[in-house]
């Protein structure tokens, strides 16, 4: 079973950088599709990026050309760096593990870490 811990969340300003790391452990990482969702106060859980076996990418419209995912298979590590922050990210990032194909449904991830928050003061 896949465990997930993420790190690198905080309290910075809007236009700001943060990059969030989600280090697995207990399984083959590389065989793994990779996401990254966040849930803000009262909200559901939303799709924000994810990123394939062979590191194709799929993101959420509204952080196109702000946000990365990347991954490190040798580190059994997945990042999403984040630029030009806004208010509206603010939320508790998770990130989560699939067996299966890169897909925005969170139904499809098998394994999800604790999150961590951000948040982003105008």
């Amino acid at each position: 079973q896949v465990q997930l811990v993420e790190s690198g969340g905080g309290l910075v300003q809007a236009g700001d950088s943060l990059r969030l790391s989600c280090a697995a452990s207990r399984g083959t990482f590389s065989n793994f599709v990779m996401g990254w969702f966040r849930q803000a106060p009262g909200k559901e859980r939303d799709f924000v990026a994810g990123i394939g076996r062979s590191s194709s990418t799929y993101y959420l419209d509204s952080v196109k050309g702000r946000f990365t995912i990347s991954r490190d298979n040798a580190k059994n590590t997945m990042y999403l760096q984040m630029n030009s922050l806004k208010p509206e990210d603010t939320a508790v990032y998770y990130c989560a593990a699939s067996g299966t194909i890169l897909t925005r449904a969170a139904y499809n991830y098998d394994y999800w870490g604790q999150g961590t928050q951000v948040t982003v003061s105008s």
